[in-house]
């Protein structure tokens, strides 16, 4: 009610012959929830929550194109964001066993050495206390041995119980069932030997493609005072350049048209989240962001980034973020030479956290396209014949966007195989919606590009170039209304894959789909399985299972179900009320507390013991539920 209105109902007014007339009360207007205000996701009036603690609902999605990686605690001058309401020491670390069963006695059948001897070794070796000590197997079949025929982690299975025979003390076998699994191409690729590895450490790996074509850059990027220096040494270095020994045209051809493509995502991105993509359609699949550095210095966790399960190959890049040619180069060359499933290789020139771009590196490039293309070059001379492909933003600036400029270089030097464009910019974030318009201009600009290389006779045994969208895709719409607009290929999806992860279903079948809650825990599940086959069914593996699930569901729980919005398409920035699904279970899914979800990881994992710690991103998301 206006003050005017509430003037009216106390006073008298005067008219305007002067005489008082006397209004009758007026009744307080209820005031109305808009649910289709801007920003709110318009679920039904019926499965809204009142609730009267108020709740901030924050979504901080930058760990889908870069993560919390590496992200310093706290901010300082420069237009930095602020980082309200955000976890920023999360305790991510699982505890191991009090009592440690030594490795060489996993399987008692088949004893190993142990390398430190028994007196000197950290971990028992004796089988009996170790089983004494262990909490009750859960309950069901191991995953693992259901999958594989065998449970690598043997004695320290969690589900020991069904692959155990007590009487005899031997681990049970199936052997038909391991053949059976190699012939359906169950086993995990890309890794790379402790050989390779321990040559890198010891900075003792041969470089025989790289260590040319870095030299060769090298004399490219002299500064003019030394340009009358290095002419002569550019020419010896031009005379001992060996060309790569495959040329673009016979690289590996990619076809990005109409694909179905999973963004590369830091932490949610990891091989079980991947593998469980495939089963729902993806064609293509990204490594989590590995860093060049890390890499060459064989750092474990780095070299974990590119493993792949065999379901994801043909169709499985591998992401570097660098700011160095001469690094590009090198792990361009060891990927080629160490690995035998990479489709191609992708250069992040997006990510937006604030740690890499002041290192020059993800979307720092946008601003240093001569440093950019040397990187592109130096990649694809060394990668054998691996294609390079490149993601990059609008920009690094609201307002000012240079992508299209950006193309038109990448394009000029022949050196990458796709462009893939997220339609914001680093300063934007995820603040607004990605700018299809821009993505469609700069996708008119590469199917010229396109067009004109085939009219020309000379440039006819090179590849095209394809040209990817990405931002925003939520639905079957989305996708459809991105690939209809000339001169885009296909498109990358991030956030809408994390979300809903039958996205894909959908855009086959180009109709929504209203997942039921069982339908939504058996996709659940099968993530699960996933988890412990690539982690290990030991107490640590199914930790670090139950931490990565967390991680899905913090996405997953975002999901409002068709079938209590009142209007659709939905969209992937809207933020919902409070609200009820239409059974128990899909309330429970749709949780904001990261206590449910540890809830949900139980059906799968068995309890959560004492000293599992999953600390959320976000505060909002540690509130007790009521």
């Amino acid at each position: 009610m206006t003050s005017a209105q509430e003037k009216r109902t106390s006073e008298p007014l005067e008219s305007s012959d002067s005489k008082k007339i006397q209004l009758e009360p007026v009744e307080p207007v209820q005031k109305r929830v808009d649910h289709f205000a801007k920003g709110m996701a318009a679920i039904k009036p019926e499965f809204i929550v009142e609730s009267s603690s108020k709740v901030e609902i924050q979504y901080d999605d930058d760990e889908a194109e870069g993560g919390e990686r590496g992200e310093p605690e706290k901010g300082s001058g420069g237009g930095r964001r602020k980082k309200r309401g955000q976890n920023k020491n999360r305790d991510l670390k699982q505890k191991k066993e009090e009592i440690r069963l030594c490795t060489s006695l996993l399987d008692p059948e088949n004893p190993k050495v142990c390398s430190y001897g028994p007196e000197q070794c950290r971990s028992t070796h004796n089988v009996e206390e170790y089983l004494a000590s262990k909490p009750e197997d859960n309950e069901g079949i191991c995953p693992v041995f259901k999958a594989l025929g065998y449970c690598p982690a043997g004695l320290k299975c969690r589900w020991l119980q069904s692959h155990y025979d007590k009487e005899t003390r031997k681990l049970i076998k199936d052997l038909e069932r391991t053949e059976k699994s190699k012939e359906e191409l169950n086993y995990e690729v890309n890794i790379v030997s402790h050989e390779a590895r321990g040559k890198l450490r010891k900075k003792q790996y041969e470089f025989e493609v790289a260590s040319k074509v870095i030299e060769f850059i090298d004399t490219t990027v002299q500064s003019e005072e030394n340009i009358a220096n290095a002419q002569q040494k550019r020419k010896d270095n031009e005379a001992a350049f060996v060309e790569a020994p495959f040329k673009i045209a016979e690289k590996k051809r990619l076809d990005f048209r109409n694909a179905k493509i999973v963004s590369p995502l830091t932490t949610v991105g990891n091989l079980p989240y991947r593998r469980l993509m495939k089963t729902l359609g993806a064609d293509v699949t990204y490594s989590e962001m590995a860093l060049s550095v890390p890499l060459l210095q064989a750092t474990n966790s780095e070299w974990a980034l590119p493993k792949a399960h065999r379901s994801e190959y043909p169709g499985f890049g591998v992401q570097i973020a660098t700011s160095k040619h001469w690094a590009a180069a090198k792990v361009a060359e060891i990927l080629y030479k160490e690995t035998s499933h990479v489709s191609e290789l992708n250069l992040n020139c997006g990510c937006p956290i604030d740690l890499l771009y002041r290192q020059g590196q993800g979307s720092a490039l946008l601003d240093q396209p001569a440093r950019l293309l040397r990187i592109v070059k130096s990649m694809n001379a060394s990668s054998g014949d691996i294609p390079v492909t490149v993601k990059i933003r609008t920009g690094t600036r609201d307002n000012k966007n240079t992508a299209k400029t950006l193309v038109e270089r990448l394009l000029a030097e022949n050196d990458v195989a796709a462009i893939t464009l997220h339609g914001r910019s680093r300063q934007q974030r995820y603040t607004r919606e990605a700018d299809w318009n821009y993505i469609a201009e700069v996708g008119q600009t590469v199917k010229e590009w396109n067009d004109k290389k085939e009219d020309d006779k000379e440039s006819s045994d090179t590849q095209r170039t394809c040209f990817v969208g990405n931002g925003d895709v939520y639905s079957h719409v989305d996708w459809y209304n991105a690939v209809n607009k000339e001169g885009i290929d296909s498109v990358m999806v991030a956030r809408g894959a994390l979300i809903k992860p039958w996205i894909f279903e959908e855009v086959e079948a180009q109709q929504y789909l209203d997942k039921s809650a069982t339908e939504r825990l058996d996709i659940l599940h099968k993530f699960t399985d996933f988890a412990l086959e690539h982690w290990g069914t030991d107490e640590y593996g199914v930790g670090l299972a139950r931490r990565f699930m967390c991680e899905f569901l913090s996405f997953t729980h975002r999901y409002i179900p068709i079938g209590i919005l009142e209007r659709l398409p939905p969209k992937i920035n809207e933020r919902p009320p409070q609200w009820r699904g239409r059974n128990e279970m899909e309330t429970l899914l749709g949780s904001t507390d990261y206590k449910d979800w540890i809830k949900i990881t139980e059906m799968f994992l068995g309890k959560a013991g004492p000293d599992f710690v999953f600390t959320p991103k976000h505060k909002s998301n540690a509130y007790e539920g009521n």
